[in-house]
């Protein structure tokens, strides 16, 4: 089983950079895929990105593709999304994610969700 803890949220101009961590507890993590979601007032949570167990495959929104990089240290249990050139657009809240496969992680269905952090980006 995994739990998730988000941290490295905060307040940023826009042409800035962040970087989130995700860390993660459970003896299972090395072998699930990994994603990061957002939230915005008013809007659908939607998918940002997603890695696979073994960090060989990724996938990213064409909205964030270019800017952000998801990146895993299994041996500290730790996922990471390192945002770029952040546009207001990009305020909301950031969950990291934890699922079975790449798959199911896409389409929005991943298994485990951490609580979340505050991400705004000032014009």
């Amino acid at each position: 089983q995994v739990q998730l803890v988000e941290s490295g949220g905060g307040l940023v101009q826009a042409g800035g950079s962040l970087r989130l961590s995700c860390a993660a507890s459970g003896r299972t993590f090395k072998n699930y895929a990994m994603g990061w979601f957002r939230q915005a007032p008013g809007k659908e949570r939607e998918v940002v990105g997603a890695l696979t167990w073994s960090g060989g495959g990724s996938y990213y929104a064409d909205s964030v593709k270019g800017r952000f990089t998801i990146s895993r240290d299994n041996n500290k249990n730790t996922l990471y999304l390192q945002m770029n050139s952040l546009k207001p657009e990009d305020t909301a809240v950031y969950y990291c994610a934890a699922g079975g496969n790449i798959h199911t992680m896409v389409i929005g269905n991943p298994g485990y969700w951490g609580q979340g952090t505050q991400v705004t980006v000032s014009s």
